[in-house]
Order: C-alpha cells, then structure tokens, then sequence
C-alpha cells in the first residue's frame, strides 16, 4: 500500500477537507494513474451528502470523483493495453464479475457485482473505495479507458460520466439523420446531449424553461428553442419528435414530453428525480410510444464515445477549479451556477 493525497468528507454535513488515505500498490493487472483532472459530477454531491441513503448509503470518510483524467505512472507484469506516460480515463467503475451475462455482453454497468469508483466494497483493502478527488488511483486495466491527446483534457473529464450518461442511448436510437431530436433541460448532462444529437446529423431542439438558455443552445449546437413553459409553442410541436432524452433530475411532468413524441417515438430518462413521475398509459397508448430509461455504459462502448468525441473535437464545457474551492463549487451546483461542469485541476493538491 501506499499514501495519497486526497479531499474527503466526513459526514454528510460536513465540508470538504485534505486527507491522506490508502492505495493498493498495483497488481500484475493493475494501472497506476496520476490523476490531472476530475469532473465534479452531481452524484458527487447526492453521494456525500447522503442523499440517496435509501439506495445507496455513504460510507465515510468518502472521497467522490468518478470523471478522472491521469497519465499512467506504472504497470503490472501482464498489463498489454497501456505503458507508462499514456493518457487515460476512468468512469464509474473499476471492475465487475467479469462472468455474468451482463459482463460477456459488455454491459459491465448492469453487472450485479460492479464496483464503483467510490463508496463501494473495495475488496482490495476492504472498507470502500475512493474516487478521483485524489492525486493518484490504481485500477484494473479492464476498466481503464484510452484518452485521445488531441482534445483538452479538462474538457474529456466529465465525459466520462456526462458523456456516456448520453451518448448511450443517443447512439443506441439508431439512424438520426434527419431525425428530430429534443434534450429536456441544458446542464451537465443536457449540453452534452445536444452536442452528441447534433454530431449525429439530427436536427436538435432543446426544451428549457429558461429562456435566457435560448442563446447558449443555439451555441451548444441545437436548431431550435422551446420554452417548456410556453403551452403555445409546446402545442405547436406536439407529435413531431422521434426521440426525446430527459436529463432532469426534479420532479417535472413527463406527459408534456411524452406529448410531444410522434408515432413510435421514445422518450429516454437519464435523470433520476426522487419522486416517481406520474406517467399517463393514453398519452403512451396512442402512437405506440415509449418510456425507458440509461445508466452510463458499457466500457467497450465508453472507449467508442472517447474515439467519436475525438473525430467530431467533442469535449465538455467547464470551469476548471483549484481542488481547494471544492466547497464552494458545490454550493454552486446546488444554484446551477456553471457551465456546464467544474474540472478539478489535481495538480493543486499539490500545493497542499
């Protein structure tokens, strides 16, 4: 084992503080990755405040972070895929069964036995694991993912999270050429989803209810604004979407959107609000619709997004942050006040 340098939380009201907590020195399969950035991801924020407790309970001290960007520092004896001073990734997860159904199919984010980047059973040193708010992390090189060099590394890290979160199902509607496509909300997650939608030849319309937005999707890539307050212009897009992706995470009125789908349509939650949405069967009955729902990705096809965003200069919009305003940052996020995400520059931890 070894010590890094990391920020965690003791408690659930508890601030953000510096710490030094355990590393497995890497094993024959193992990568060792000096982390450069880390997207702050709102499941960050849900996990250290204990947020969702009836679901997933915090163990702390917690050290959230699962859109980590690092160089490799070092390799075990039968790693093939990575050498050392290669740019990599990190998401959600750092293993799984790598023998259930979901595994050999590629969909390791479904896999019953997964181990998430933080605040899960960590069965190297028990206890749970840490995430990316960290100098450095060791990770099996299954789950290691292959960082183009010719985009902005604080920009790659919230695709990790954010962009497979909606690439996947994006990509898994099949054909959008042409297709018209609406994302529900323009965050984290949602100014992703217009970029991928318009990358994908789909002519693209953000609803929003605010309409000081209207200008920046236009800039993010989308063709259209819809005021989701207005009933005028909801009414005058009824039944014209082949798809929808729902990146809202408050309770919200699903049958609006389910509304504006036409026949065959779907409409796609990545958001998770707490409460369940109240879902009309007519408004899913009449035009043979349907609701369904996405969880990030599989690796094979997270490492498919990177290599995409690479050929079309996709990267997120953010902020990049000192790890020390890491407070502060999410007290903004509870305001929505970024753009669209804050990347952690790591190489501040070193000044503690």
């Amino acid at each position: 084992m070894y010590q890094a340098k990391a920020y965690s939380v003791a408690s659930a009201a508890s601030p953000f503080t510096s710490a030094t907590i355990q590393r497995r020195e890497a094993t024959e399969r193992d990568v060792q990755i000096e982390i450069l950035f880390c997207g702050v991801c709102h499941s960050d924020l849900h996990t250290a405040r204990d947020e969702w407790s009836s679901v997933m309970p915090t163990t702390y001290p917690c050290v959230p972070g699962h859109e980590i960007v690092g160089r490799v520092t070092r390799v075990g004896a039968s790693v093939t895929k990575f050498k050392k001073d290669d740019l990599v990734g990190v998401g959600c997860m750092v293993d799984s069964d790598h023998t259930c159904p979901n595994c050999h199919d590629g969909f390791e984010q479904f896999c019953p036995g997964s181990t998430f980047t933080y605040n899960s059973p960590d069965k190297h040193l028990g206890g749970v694991t840490y995430g990316g708010y960290s100098e450095s992390i060791v990770v099996d090189e299954r789950f290691v993912l292959s960082v183009p060099v010719n985009l902005n590394l604080a920009g790659v890290a919230p695709l990790l999270c954010a962009g497979i979160t909606t690439y996947s199902p994006i990509r898994r509607w099949g054909d959008l050429t042409g297709k018209k496509v609406g994302i529900v909300g323009l965050g984290g997650l949602g100014h992703m989803g217009v970029k991928f939608a318009r990358a994908f030849g789909a002519h693209v319309v953000v609803f929003t209810t605010s309409p000081n937005k209207k200008e920046d999707a236009i800039r993010l890539g989308a063709h259209e604004v819809i005021i989701s307050t207005n009933a005028e212009e909801m009414r005058a897009h009824a039944g014209t979407f082949n798809f929808i992706l729902d990146t809202i995470a408050a309770d919200h009125d699903i049958n609006s959107y389910i509304n504006m789908l036409g026949r065959d349509g779907n409409i796609t939650l990545v958001g998770a609000p707490e409460t369940p949405l109240q879902v009309s069967a007519f408004a899913l009955l009449f035009g043979r619709k349907s609701l369904s729902g996405s969880l990030i990705g599989g690796i094979a096809e997270t490492q498919e997004m990177l290599d995409f965003c690479a050929e079309h200069s996709i990267t997120s919009d953010v902020e990049v942050i000192p790890i020390q305003k890491i407070n502060e940052a999410y007290d903004r996020l509870l305001k929505s006040d970024v753009k669209y995400r804050f990347s952690i520059d790591m190489a501040s931890l070193k000044a503690e």
